[in-house]
């Protein structure tokens, strides 16, 4: 019985390991060393650990498994077909093809089991790290004495690439100090990198500096010794109080001529290779993509495991629902991406007798109302709390032994911040913010971008939003940021006026399941616009853009379209236009995304064609506002870096004066020639 035992892992294993190089021959693209190298450990986790039920991927207590060296995809759509999940050996066959469900890296919205998008290096690194404090978060929130909902782990296997990138290195130090022991990470340390071998650049003892991080750590010298893998992970779960770093000495591309060589990392084997691989684990070289009957009937097994384990969990479920009705029922919203009934009761409404208000003050009562409302609603800032208006009074931050606290401290860690939020979302059970300065944004520009890939819902708050946060200076002073976030598709950029706009701003945000959304907020403080004699920015806000005040007598000469801080300065130089016998519409539009997602009709009734004469007011980047300004308009915006100095003064410094806007509307009446040379029209 033993010895059969051995034979069917063994020969799971070589069938994890030739399902996967098949895959990469077919497609002649591809990742083949990994699969070759990792699958014994991959293979420990699958069948002896991991709690999953490939007929429900979506169980919220099932622990969450991430690739994080997202390159060795073929390993992962290897598991996922032979564990049960719903991949046929058909999709493998299409690997890395257009519109399969194999593509070249992981993309959680495609395939079944992928938990999140992982490929950038280290990204899955900093995905597991939120998915494990999200794990913390929820079972210090919903288990009670004698009822326990949420116990799982985080697992990922990782890579001598994630190690080496910035990222983990924050993600992993943070993790570390959160004291988070059910996240164990399988290292496949198997010392080649892309070039060439990584001691050309990584000599390092990982193992010591993750120490230092205060995570446990272990060696298995041997990547195909199931047992001493098995042993680790064991090991690893007895650690309650740090995170788990397990380094697998592994040989990368094993059983084919290339192994131990970077030559293996990324190209396929080759037809010849590709046979030589196969006779070395006993398998006919003339046959692909074979699944033995004891082998496919052997790995179908922990897959029924985890359906009775999650049969069990219902029925524990069902008992916490007995006794915990209204926990049972928010657990249930949250996993099901709703929200609370009533959940906007306590947004503020501002009037201009509240005085003028920096949109970040204005956002810190929003999330503060919010949070009132929704439990499960779990952030922070990357150490501005205070210049983020972040930590709503009372609230305490979590940490170890406070776990059921709701504001994350993620110092100085943008990047991992920006992973880590992507992976909370992706776990489940949580509604995630987070927020910097908008100059840093480019520092999780990575994390953003897959965030929206992986259609997750995130809202990211980025503060003191131009050169008008003065005398930090130009290092301070985004100037291209916005335009690069509204670059990334399936994401919603917004740039509120003012105080009300900022709180409909975060309904946006609240109302969004499948994309990220940003807020761009100021710093200085900002008039409080007249919600009874202007446009309503409840209804103006959620189609992007809005008519804020029409020209006198309703037949606009021109138009002014602003956003953020410069909605004030267009209303005030619509003012001084009227004084002189011109009539102009003000536009307040704080998203391009959604006002685009408007129909024509809309948006011609906010930018008639017919009026061709307009200025654009936004102190950013003027890239993309052509559109908008047609070829009869103009663009007031940044072209160069800002200055250090009181805010107003740049402002007034760069041409973002009242006077200005008067001369160059003007200008476009009088027929003078636009300083910028706008090209496209929204017709």
């Amino acid at each position: 019985m033993i010895e059969q035992q051995i034979a069917v892992e063994e020969q799971s294993v070589s069938t994890i390991r030739l399902l996967s190089v098949d895959m990469v021959q077919k497609a002649n693209s591809g990742h083949p060393g990994l699969p070759l190298g990792a699958a014994p450990m991959a293979y420990v986790l699958w069948s002896r650990f991991l709690r999953f039920n490939p007929q429900d991927p979506a169980w919220p207590d099932r622990d969450r498994f991430v690739l994080s060296a997202g390159h060795g995809s073929a390993l992962l759509y290897s598991l996922l077909h032979l564990y049960g999940y719903d991949l046929p050996l058909e999709e493998l066959k299409n690997f890395r093809q257009l519109h399969s469900k194999t593509p070249g890296h992981p993309e959680s919205n495609i395939t079944a089991g992928v938990e999140v998008t992982t490929g950038p290096l280290g990204q899955g690194f900093a995905n597991g790290v939120g998915m494990a404090m999200a794990e913390a978060h929820l079972a210090a929130m919903y288990n009670k004495e004698g009822h326990e909902v949420v116990n799982h782990y985080t697992y990922a296997i990782v890579s001598d690439g994630d190690l080496m990138e910035g990222i983990a290195a924050e993600a992993a130090s943070l993790a570390g100090h959160l004291k988070l022991g059910k996240l164990i990470y399988l290292y496949d340390d198997n010392d080649i990198s892309l070039d060439g071998p990584t001691s050309l650049s990584y000599t390092e003892d990982p193992l010591m500096r993750f120490e230092a991080y205060g995570w446990h750590t272990q060696r298995v010298m041997d990547g195909n010794d199931l047992g001493g893998i098995e042993q680790a992970i064991r090991a690893a779960q007895a650690e309650t109080e740090r995170p788990s770093l397990i380094s697998i000495k592994t040989i990368i591309g094993y059983g084919s001529p290339q192994k131990g060589t970077s030559k293996v990392h990324g190209s396929p084997l080759g037809e010849e290779n590709l046979r030589k691989v196969k006779e070395y684990f006993g398998w006919n070289p003339d046959e692909s993509f074979v699944v033995p009957d004891e082998v496919r009937q052997h790995l179908a097994e922990p897959g029924q495991r985890g359906d009775q384990l999650q049969q069990e969990w219902q029925q524990k479920f069902e008992a916490y629902q007995q006794q915990f009705k209204q926990e049972s029922e928010l657990f249930l919203t949250s996993f099901a991406s709703d929200l609370p009934a009533g959940w906007d009761a306590e947004l503020p409404v501002f009037s201009p007798a509240d005085g003028a208000l920096a949109t970040r003050q204005a956002s810190g009562k929003a999330l503060g109302a919010l949070k009132k409302t929704i439990p499960f609603l779990f952030g922070g800032s990357a150490d501005l709390a205070s210049s983020n208006e972040m930590p709503p009074a009372g609230d305490l931050s979590f940490q170890p032994g406070s776990y059921e606290k709701s504001n994350i401290w993620f110092g100085v860690r943008e990047h991992a911040m920006g992973g880590a939020l992507n992976g909370m979302s992706r776990h489940g059970g949580v509604r995630v913010y987070g927020g910097t300065f908008l100059t840093f944004s480019d520092y999780m520009r990575g994390a953003i971008r897959l965030t929206a890939l992986a259609e997750s819902a995130v809202t990211f708050v980025f503060t003191h939003d131009s050169i008008g946060l003065g005398e930090d200076g130009p290092t301070h002073q985004p100037v291209e940021q916005v335009a690069a976030l509204r670059t990334i598709p399936n994401i919603i950029v917004l740039r509120p006026a003012d105080a009300n706009e900022t709180v409909e701003s975060w309904r946006v945000a609240m109302t969004k399941p499948a994309s990220p959304v940003v807020l761009i907020l100021s710093r200085q403080k900002l008039p409080t616009l007249d919600q009874e004699k202007y446009g309503s920015a409840r209804e103006g806000v959620a189609k992007g853009a809005y008519i804020l005040s029409e020209a006198e007598g309703g037949k606009p000469q021109l138009i002014l379209v602003a956003t953020g801080s410069e909605v004030s300065l267009a209303m005030q130089a619509q003012q001084e236009l009227q004084k002189q016998g011109i009539a102009a519409r003000v536009v307040s539009m704080p998203s391009w995304e959604l006002f685009e997602q408007q129909d024509k009709a809309y948006q011609q009734q906010v930018l008639p064609p017919s009026v061709r004469k307009r200025v654009t007011i936004e102190a950013g980047s003027p890239i993309g506002w052509h559109k908008y300004a047609t070829d009869e308009g103009t663009v007031i915006s940044m072209n160069r870096f800002g200055e250090s100095g009181p805010g107003e003064e740049v402002m007034a410094m760069f041409g973002f004066t009242v006077d200005n806007v008067v001369e160059k509307a003007k200008a476009l009446l009088e027929d003078k020639p636009a300083e910028t040379e706008p090209k496209e029209v929204l017709s």
